[in-house]
C-alpha cells in the first residue's frame, strides 16, 4: 500500500543535506513501509527520527535487523552517508536529562558521516565540568550546546568559544520551565553574541545546522 509519501530525493544535491522521516505522528503501517524500503545495503541512506521504541518493536525482526536502532535517541539508519574527511562537531549538554536530544543530534551527524563527539553533564551549576573540558572543545569546527531548565549554558559556551555554536532548548524542567519555553527564551535573549538557536528538542535541527558549517570547509 502506498501512503502518499514523496521524497526530496534532490534535496541533496540543493543544500548538502538529504531528507529524512520524522516519524511521530504516522501510521505505523507508513513507517513500515519506508523500513522496508531503506534497509542496510538499499543504497538510499535515510535518517529515521522520532521513531518511538514502541513503534520499531512492532516491525518485523527481518525488518529490525536491516537497521542500527539507538533507543534513547530514537533514530534508525540502514546506510549512512560516506564520512567526510574534514570537519567536526563538538555536542555539549548539560546533564544526562538531556540525553536523548543530545543524541538525536551525535547520530544525525553520524548518519552524515561527520566527526564528532559528545560531552556530557557539563551543566553551569559545577563550572568546572565545561573548564577542564573546553581545550578539547575548541579543537572542533563547531558546537552544539543542548541545555534545559535555565539553558545559561548556551550563554557560558558562547562566551568562551569562538566556534559557531547552535543552542538547542530542551523540554527538561519543573514548572516554570513550561516544557522547554523558560529555556528558549533564555537561550534567543542571551548576552552572548551570535548563538544561533534551535527549536525546543530540536537535535536533528542543530546537526543539520553544523553540518552546513563542516560541508563548506
Amino acid at each position: 500500500m502506498n501512503h502518499g509519501i514523496l521524497f526530496d530525493h534532490a534535496r541533496a544535491s540543493r543544500i548538502g543535506l538529504p531528507e529524512a522521516v520524522f516519524c511521530e505522528g504516522k501510521p505505523v503501517a507508513a513507517i513500515r513501509e519506508l523500513l522496508e524500503s531503506f534497509g542496510r545495503g538499499s543504497g538510499r541512506p535515510i535518517l529515521f527520527t522520532r521513531l518511538a521504541p514502541e513503534v520499531f518493536g512492532q516491525m518485523p525482526s527481518e525488518v529490525q535487523e536491516q537497521y542500527d536502532y539507538h533507543p534513547l535517541s530514537r533514530t534508525a539508519f540502514g546506510d549512512t552517508l560516506p564520512a567526510r574527511s574534514n570537519g567536526r562537531v563538538a555536542i555539549v549538554s548539560a546533564g544526562t536529562s538531556d540525553g536523548s536530544v543530545a543524541w538525536e543530534a551525535a547520530r544525525t551527524l553520524q548518519y552524515l558521516g561527520i566527526d564528532h563527539a559528545v560531552f556530557e553533564d557539563c551543566g553551569v551549576a559545577g563550572l568546572w565540568r565545561i573548564a577542564e573540558r573546553l581545550d578539547e572543545i575548541n579543537r572542533f569546527q563547531a558546537v552544539i550546546v543542548v541545555a534545559g531548565l535555565d539553558a545559561a549554558l548556551a550563554s557560558v559556551m558562547g562566551g568562551l568559544t569562538p566556534l559557531p555554536v547552535f543552542g538547542v532548548p530542551t523540554s527538561v524542567g519543573y514548572g516554570v520551565a513550561k516544557g522547554g519555553n523558560a529555556a528558549l527564551s533564555s537561550m534567543l535573549s542571551s548576552c552572548a553574541p551570535g548563538i544561533a538557536v534551535m527549536n525546543i528538542d530540536n537535535g536533528y535541527g542543530a546537526a543539520c545546522a553544523a553540518a552546513r558549517v563542516v560541508n563548506n570547509l
